[in-house]
């Protein structure tokens, strides 16, 4: 296969850099068969024009109306500041393309080195870890190689550009980044057919039938979209909820307009007193805790003793409009706290409370404070923010302009769709979650592996109006919850009357809930706090269980100083958080009692997982 030449017919790179050109090495890129190849092209074509065509109908139909301008323009008027900036000033001006114009010259001085055999040390371009540079032949062919360094060498002078421009307003300048990255991502050479030296031999190998394959495939996902691209990053036909992820035995015990609860069946004879409930995310899905036994948050604390409570969000359409975080609050959280008191007779309470289902919890708790509800007597916030200071990448979709835009287009259903949320998170990480699907399923033609986690991702919900409104306002913009100036059910909240314990866990790696933001939260609390920082990211960093033996977790003092002296006096511990979470609870109240049935005397509505978690956008 071609993709699997390594370095067979041409010299290869040495550990310092390049050591001549070998004129064999081009024959893989050499034309076999012309006549097949024109016709795969033609075919491709062909495939490519059915994608076009189902990406108009719904357009000249009017069933879509895509505002594609208005990211365009804000990204242009973004730019633009940057560039006023070097550009207002000649010598400025002047210093930049010679920047810029000195490091082709030196790409261009170590190509011409290269070919004549001399031994050349290689730039610290980063290239060696990027796994989209992987190919021998990135180093080892002059013009791939050329490209390569050309890339990385516009790459970060386009974020120096950026970074040292002055006069502009932190938010600008985190747009222009955001916006230089995605631009940059888009563009490298890895992901076009000619410029990439795998994808080049494959289709030489292929005749081009692996872009026909791709157009296909191209094609099936803009139908599957509705005349959007639905970018397919796993085989999703090998996944069904509640037969194979989200099996965790349990019943659904009760459902109101947002949510459904569950319990979970008990598999210890004895249980701690407190149950355990759980509130998600409802960005996405709950069973991201419940992707297999091996996986399973969920599965791991029912065996640890928890009797586990799960709220499951509504995927909510036209008829929720007007749910917003009061609705959550009472016929969410409020409404699974009446359930559990009814299915076990306690008035005590653990909570979790994950992402954005972490700020409702808190939310939800500083509005107890205020109306004497105890019932909550622990709260664990996983990867969750209340002050939004430095709440990531996800700031930049968020400024007055861009929220009265969103809005407007959610009042023509009632709910912002799944996809625009998707596309979001996947933003974040174009070079990991958009670009490798882009190239492996449209150019070279292959189906993506089946992946649970993949799956689960791809599964996106749709947000009320009035809640999400609500959220982007209050947190992101005027970041209301940490000043105390959030107004919810009539009442002005503060989380310092949330006196109650807290496990206050972040992820180092996090991009949506970085670990400082987490921290600087920490102290809006009115009790005791204990911050935890977990190795990875925002999901592997949160589902990790203790019998992988993956990642580590540190521990300190108080959310006390700055964030930095706190991670460099911190104690690391390898492994999984799960178990140190566990102590901690028990440290509270580690009274049990015999394992109870599920539900109680209520009777149940459905199996776990239930029919609100099946719902797709």
């Amino acid at each position: 296969m071609a993709d699997d030449r390594k370095s067979e017919g041409r010299t290869t790179a040495g550990a310092d850099g390049f050591t001549g050109f070998d004129p064999k090495s081009v024959d893989a890129y050499i034309v076999k068969d012309p006549q097949a190849l024109t016709l795969n092209l033609a075919r491709t074509v062909e495939q490519l024009g059915k994608a076009a065509s189902a990406w108009l109908a719904p357009r000249e139909s009017g069933e879509k109306s895509d505002l594609m301008a208005d990211p365009v323009v804000d990204m242009v008027k973004t730019l633009s500041k940057i560039s006023e900036y070097w550009l207002s000033d000649p010598r400025r001006t002047l210093d930049a393309q010679t920047q810029l114009m000195g490091s082709f010259f030196s790409i261009w001085t170590r190509s011409l080195q290269k070919i004549n055999g001399e031994t050349v040390a290689e730039p610290d371009d980063g290239a060696r870890t990027d796994k989209r540079f992987s190919d021998a032949d990135w180093v080892a062919n002059p013009f791939f190689d050329f490209l390569r360094q050309a890339y990385f060498v516009t790459s970060d002078w386009a974020d120096r550009m950026v970074r040292e421009a002055e006069g502009l307003d932190d938010h600008t300048k985190h747009k222009a980044a955001f916006y230089v990255r995605q631009i940059a991502s888009a563009i490298s050479p890895s992901n076009f057919v000619t410029t990439n030296p795998q994808l080049y031999r494959e289709t030489v190998a292929s005749s081009g039938a692996n872009l026909v394959r791709g157009m296909q495939m191209l094609a099936e996902d803009v139908i599957a979209g509705k005349g959007d691209l639905k970018l397919r990053q796993t085989d999703t036909s090998k996944f069904a909820i509640g037969e194979n992820i989200a099996i965790t035995p349990g019943k659904v015990l009760a459902q109101s307009d947002v949510c459904q609860v569950i319990q979970y069946d008990a598999s210890t004879e004895t249980v701690l007193k407190r149950p355990l409930l759980i509130c998600p995310p409802w960005i996405n899905k709950f069973y991201v805790l419940d992707l297999n036994p091996q996986k399973s948050f969920i599965k791991w604390a029912v065996d640890q003793g928890h009797t586990v409570f799960v709220i499951s969000w509504v995927n909510p359409d036209e008829r929720h409009a007007n749910k917003d975080w009061e609705a959550y609050a009472r016929d969410g959280i409020g409404f699974a706290l009446d359930t559990i008191r009814q299915a076990t007779g306690e008035e005590e309470v653990n909570a979790i409370g994950y992402c954005v289902g972490g700020t409702l919890l808190a939310a939800t708790l500083a509005l107890h404070a205020q109306e004497g509800d105890r019932r909550i007597r622990s709260a664990t916030l996983f990867t969750t923010q209340v002050d939004f200071t430095h709440a990531g990448d996800l700031k930049v979709f968020v400024d007055d302009e861009q929220i009265e835009r969103m809005e407007e287009q959610m009042k023509e259903n009632g709910y912002l769709d799944g996809s625009k949320m998707a596309t979001a998170f996947n933003m974040l990480r174009a070079s990991e979650l958009i670009w490798p699907y882009f190239v492996n399923n449209y150019l070279k033609g292959q189906e993506p592996t089946a992946f649970d986690l993949l799956y689960w991702n791809s599964d996106s919900t749709r947000m009320p109006a009035a809640n999400h409104s609500f959220y982007l306002r209050n947190c992101y913009l005027h970041n209301n919850l940490s000043k105390g100036e959030m107004v919810l059910a009539g009442k002005k909240i503060s989380l310092g009357d949330i006196k109650i314990p807290v496990y206050n866990l972040a992820t180092r790696e996090d991009h949506i809930a970085p670990a400082k933001s987490v921290f600087l939260g920490s102290r809006s609390f009115g009790g005791d706090v204990t911050y935890v920082m977990s190795g990875s990211g925002h999901i592997a960093g949160v589902v990790n269980p203790p019998d992988k033996g993956k990642y580590q977790f540190w521990t300190g003092g108080p959310v006390e100083g700055e964030f930095e002296d706190w991670v460099k006096t911190a104690s690391e511990t390898p492994g999984s958080w799960w178990p140190h979470w566990h102590k901690w609870i028990e440290a509270l109240d580690g009274e049990r009692v015999p394992a109870r049935k599920t539900g109680g005397t209520l009777n149940s509505l459905e199996e776990a997982p239930g029919s609100y978690v099946r719902a797709r956008a």
